[in-house]
């Protein structure tokens, strides 16, 4: 029939073009804008890969990290939030702040962790109608260490807090059974089948590649925020007793200042370095170097969500003397690849430290070990391969 289509033609198959599927969006809300490249790259890589569109909030970013942040796909915004302080009008702004960039990005999942964005960023996801928010527990931290009056005042007002926020989650990751366990005897977690236990950040074996540890003169290194916390103090009463006896031993110190109330104050670092018990070297983008000349890596936390300098460590092949306390413990197997001591008993850490001293032969053979497990463990692929089946992203 004239002005009718030939049904066979080519012309009858065609239809208007449809507009490619929207991509999904992930927010990434960190504490410190340095922690997204330091510790999370891989993952965010991983989102990347499996088709989201990538956004992250933090605290403002100098120009050499956004460009490393725009280099791999993420698009960031700068947020402003104090991670130790208490104001409560401080607080309020972040949350604020918070519900304002999730309705403009309008992501299809929050992902917070760090203490504050995921108490603040899980409630302000839900009140957004976020449709999944998820968060990660790096650590119990000061809001869990109830010794001092204060202490115990900031864990009477976090703890609900935190109550609140994992109610509103999907689901929640831990780095260590501690934690884990922690969380539900506080009656904090209020669903035990919203949880998931992983093994830390992981560590990129490929990038922390194991290197000849270096034994002549035997050096220690401890490398964090500089917190009371962390073990510092014991590790330099550690390092005075062992340097009487070994004046040639090293013992260095890396890690920034840092503002939290259990921060080591400028002029007490100073005293250290006076007294020469220390070698002390600021924060570093790049640790890699001071771990390849390093015998003996030490951490002496109280507490940890899964210590990524040791896993940085231990894929470099250097043996591991650290702390019997969350997170850590599970980065040692006692006299395979390093030496678990007490908490704050800096004689028990001297006497640890003291036996690499007496018998460097222990350091290639206990970093070889280190390695090893490293890679049957902490692999970051086997990591971010879990947390992305978990989500249903895989």
């Amino acid at each position: 029939m004239v002005g009718e289509p030939d049904p066979l033609s080519a012309d009858s198959f065609s239809s208007p073009s449809s507009p490619p599927p929207k991509r999904q969006r992930i927010l990434v809300l960190a504490g410190l804008a340095d922690s997204l490249i330091n510790f999370r790259k891989p993952l965010l890589e991983a989102f990347r890969e499996n088709g989201f569109d990538v956004f992250a909030l933090a605290p403002p970013a100098d120009p050499k990290l956004l460009d490393a942040l725009n280099h791999i796909g993420v698009d960031f915004r700068s947020v402003r939030f104090s991670r130790s302080g208490t104001s409560p009008f401080g607080d309020a702004r972040y949350y604020l702040e918070l519900r304002r960039w999730i309705r403009e990005i309008k992501p299809d999942m929050v992902f917070s962790y760090t203490i504050k964005p995921v108490i603040y960023g899980s409630i302000a996801a839900r009140a957004c109608g976020v449709r999944q928010v998820v968060s990660m527990v790096t650590g119990a931290g000061y809001a869990f260490q109830k010794a001092t009056w204060k202490g115990m005042a900031v864990h009477a007002m976090v703890r609900p807090m935190y109550r609140k926020a994992l109610a509103a989650n999907d689901v929640v990751f831990f780095q260590n059974r501690d934690n884990l366990v922690l969380f539900r005897e506080e009656g904090v977690l209020d669903d035990p089948r919203k949880s998931v236990l992983i093994h830390g950040t992981g560590v990129d074996l490929a990038h922390y590649a194991p290197v000849d540890p270096w034994i002549r003169p035997v050096t220690f290194l401890l490398i964090a925020r500089l917190l009371y916390d962390k073990g510092i103090r014991e590790y330099v009463e550690a390092a005075r007793s062992l340097k009487a006896g070994y004046p040639e031993a090293r013992f260095r110190l890396l890690g920034p200042l840092d503002p939290n109330p259990m921060g080591v104050p400028r002029r007490v670092v100073e005293e250290w370095e006076r007294e020469g018990v220390i070698e002390y070297a600021p924060g570093t983008p790049d640790v890699r170097p001071f771990l390849a000349e390093t015998s003996v890596y030490v951490l002496p936390s109280y507490h940890e969500g899964m210590p990524r300098t040791v896993l940085e460590a231990m894929s470099m092949g250097r043996p591991i003397v650290t702390t019997d306390s969350p997170g850590c413990r599970e980065t040692v197997v006692e006299g395979k690849n390093g030496y678990l001591v007490p908490v704050k008993d800096s004689k028990a850490l001297s006497e640890a430290m003291k036996r690499f001293l007496i018998d460097p032969s222990l350091i290639p053979a206990m970093g070889h070990q280190s390695r090893r497990l490293a890679e049957e463990r902490f692999d970051v692929r086997k990591v971010n391969s879990v947390i992305l089946s978990r989500l249903g992203i895989l």
